[in-house]
């Protein structure tokens, strides 16, 4: 991959699944070219079904933290990623070289249903996170 070092910030309401995973994933696709953070514009902790569902795709999730937004007020990202509506509505205001990006998923963590039926939410979202993820790797490697 061609491009420099890069910030990014992936925001949502509690930091607690859609960012988490998205934050793994751009991760796991930038390899060691992109420093990726996650917040919420609350704090709701890591959802266990988010942590297992990563796993199940070889993503470790595990030993992230759920933190705010505030937390990072004194890094300059170069893109931050709301994945909900809530947070792109929410999101405080970043400095003009900082580019925001919006993408809303579904929020599996609002699911009803069987443990069974869950879990195929989660793997819903997880595989839109997951290709979204990969696609935006790509459109950086490419600038």
């Amino acid at each position: 991959m061609a491009f420099s070092m890069k910030k990014i910030l992936v925001l949502c309401t509690g930091n607690s699944c859609r960012s988490q995973m998205a934050h793994g994933y751009l991760q796991h696709f930038g390899k060691n070219k992109l420093e990726v953070y996650s917040a919420g514009v609350e704090i709701h902790g890591l959802n266990p079904f988010a942590i297992g569902i990563m796993a199940e795709d070889g993503i470790d999730i595990s030993r992230n933290t759920s933190n705010h937004v505030d937390e990072y007020s004194d890094i300059t990202f170069d893109y931050v990623i709301t994945v909900c509506d809530n947070a792109k509505e929410s999101c405080p205001f970043f400095p003009t070289q900082t580019k925001t990006i919006h993408h809303s998923f579904e929020d599996p963590s609002k699911s009803s249903g069987t443990s069974k039926e869950l879990i195929a939410e989660f793997r819903k979202v997880r595989n839109q996170i997951k290709e979204y993820s990969k696609n935006f790797i790509e459109t950086l490697s490419s600038i």
